[in-house]
């Protein structure tokens, strides 16, 4: 199965709850969201999933960093 490595960003909001934010492409952007900081992250791979499948796994450019 295919990898998909996606930058995010996790956040507890003023009323608790915790929000994970990623951009699959600049078009393309998905929110998790649960009582946890675990619970928003799965949210969010299953946003991410069902993204992909959707629209298909967007072009990746790995670079070795020195």
């Amino acid at each position: 199965m295919p990898q998909l490595h996606v930058p995010y960003v996790v956040e507890q909001d003023e009323d608790g709850t915790w929000l994970a934010e990623a951009a699959l492409t600049p078009d393309v952007f998905l929110q998790g969201e649960g009582d946890t900081r675990e619970a928003a992250l799965e949210d969010l791979r299953t946003s991410i999933t069902q993204a992909a499948a959707e629209s298909g796994i967007p072009d990746q450019l790995v670079v070795d960093l020195p």
